[in-house]
């Protein structure tokens, strides 16, 4: 059977609350002649993706430019790339690829052969991070014909198509990506246009050219991104995050240009060090008992975004529900009270109190943010100060969009192999057990244990999940809500028929 179907994105819509901000978005384009103007928040290094540790904006440029066996539309449904078809096992345990008909960069033949050594170097290239375990169930990617690959898995991987369409699997040849963008560098950024399919050894479309249009990509801040906006020199802007989401408040903004996408994921205080007050798991508990989350939220007023206390996001596949919220019906004055004592308890002695570092991205809403978690922590002895993103601290804040609606995404950032400081090893020998468990309700099982333990164990602080926003001129055709949080730029190049 050929499934080239939708993926479920059930978990993400649970989040759609956040809607409540954004208004429709009609189908033709403002700018339906001439190349559309995007800012896109970052720096001209984005334009090296060279290297499989990608910066955002590098995600979005690399997912244009060097496609995969598949990629993703608009709404984030996948959608064929280098392979036109494919077929999945009844056990799930064995993805078949046909290629298409085509070239690499160059004009040499797309073969079975030069699409396998691409991904398997992508796969070796991942090891070592969160998403390489995500990948982990790989066994083996085997040539089947000329332009038939077959990925064999150890255990079913339901969202296998959702990881083969990361930028970060995408297929270089020689080098160079297969499109379905080409790119040229221009100052401040570079124009992006699609292919002609007869230069990627495909058929000719008729009226191809009339119906694609360029991009004019450039890099900037988000406070000079939100400035061309506002000042008509850009029709999108691309890359929101939570550390500039007040500069949509600080503008005339319509509400409908401001768009939210229903994402998932982890934002919260991330432990980086497990010496000094953070070597002992009451302590970080502490921490994690101190914050006032419903204030956290409160500072941004935006509708259906709420606190959790929950590593996992509520309701995601795989979510065995046997993990619940912490601290039900505790009052914050008694959690505090309670993080107070072993505070105390650890300056017995003379030792001064706890110096935390929070490693963070500059902006005005990561200073909301941190401003009120270090009262938070104040409240309780420890004192707090916000450091650079890239610079040593003992807590960094973590802002991260699931790359797929499952309970293992989640656990899988926590993972010893990942991120060292105090994480715990029952948990991670769990996770190894359910990524080998083909039974789906077994490996539910085993990852709602593991969930237990490396809560308990508090390497990470949840407060909320993320936030990602865009800027949208009303008709910008190409443009839809994603909930993975990042936007495809073909889309936007491709005006409707």
């Amino acid at each position: 059977m050929v499934r080239a179907s939708r993926l479920s994105v059930a978990a993400a819509l649970a989040f759609a609350g956040l809607g409540a901000l954004v208004l429709g978005v009609s189908a033709c384009g403002r700018r339906s002649e001439g190349p559309l103007p995007i800012a896109l928040i970052g720096d001209r290094t984005a334009l090296d993706t060279s290297s499989l540790r990608l910066s955002p904006a590098a995600r979005t440029i690399r997912g244009a430019t060097v496609e995969g066996l598949v990629a993703f539309d608009a709404e984030g449904h996948i959608v064929p790339a280098i392979a036109d078809r494919w077929i999945i096992t009844d056990d799930g345990q064995s993805y078949i690829f046909r290629l298409r008909d085509g070239t690499w960069p160059g004009g040499s033949r797309i073969t079975a052969e030069t699409a396998a050594a691409a991904l398997r170097k992508a796969l070796a290239q991942l090891k070592g991070t969160a998403l390489g375990l995500d990948l982990a169930a790989i066994e083996q990617v085997r040539v089947m014909a000329d332009r038939v690959i077959e990925v064999d898995l150890v255990a079913p991987v339901p969202d296998l198509l959702t990881l083969l369409a990361q930028p970060e699997l995408g297929m270089p040849y020689a080098g160079r990506g297969a499109g379905p963008m080409g790119l040229a560098r221009r100052r401040g950024g570079a124009e992006l246009s699609l292919i002609p399919p007869e230069k990627r050894g495909l058929a000719p479309e008729e009226g191809f050219s009339s119906r694609a249009r360029n991009l004019l990509v450039d890099f900037m801040p988000a406070n000079k991104a939100v400035d061309r906006f506002n000042e008509g020199a850009a029709d999108l802007v691309l890359g929101g995050r939570i550390d500039s989401i007040p500069l949509t408040e600080q503008t005339g903004l319509a509400r409908g240009n401001v768009q939210l996408d229903p994402v998932i994921g982890m934002f919260g205080l991330l432990v980086d060090s497990d010496q000094g007050f953070l070597s002992e798991v009451p302590n970080r508990e502490a921490l994690a008992l101190a914050i006032d989350r419903d204030a956290i939220i409160a500072a941004f007023n935006i509708a259906g975004w709420q606190s959790t206390t929950r590593i996992v996001s509520a309701g995601v596949e795989g979510d065995a529900g046997t993990v619940g919220e912490r601290w039900v019906g505790v009052a914050l004055e008694q959690r505090r009270a309670l993080a107070a004592e072993r505070v105390t308890r650890f300056m017995a002695g003379g030792k001064p109190a706890p110096l935390l570092r929070i490693a963070a991205p500059n902006g005005p809403g990561t200073r909301r943010v941190i401003d009120r978690i270090a009262a938070d922590f104040k409240a309780i002895g420890v004192v707090a100060v916000q450091v650079g993103e890239d610079k040593p601290a003992e807590l960094r804040l973590i802002d991260a969009t699931a790359r797929y609606g499952r309970a293992s995404w989640f656990l899988n950032q926590l993972a010893c192999s990942v991120h060292k400081p105090a994480c715990i090893m029952e948990g991670d020998m769990l996770l190894a057990q359910a990524r080998q468990t083909a039974d789906l309700r077994e490996r539910a099982r085993l990852l709602g244990e593991a969930e237990a333990q490396i809560t308990s164990a508090n390497p990470y602080i949840p407060i909320a999940r993320p936030l990602r926003w865009s800027l949208v001129r009303a008709g910008v055709a190409g443009f839809a809500l994603n909930p993975w949080g990042w936007h495809p730029l073909p889309p936007l190049a491709a005006l409707p028929k």
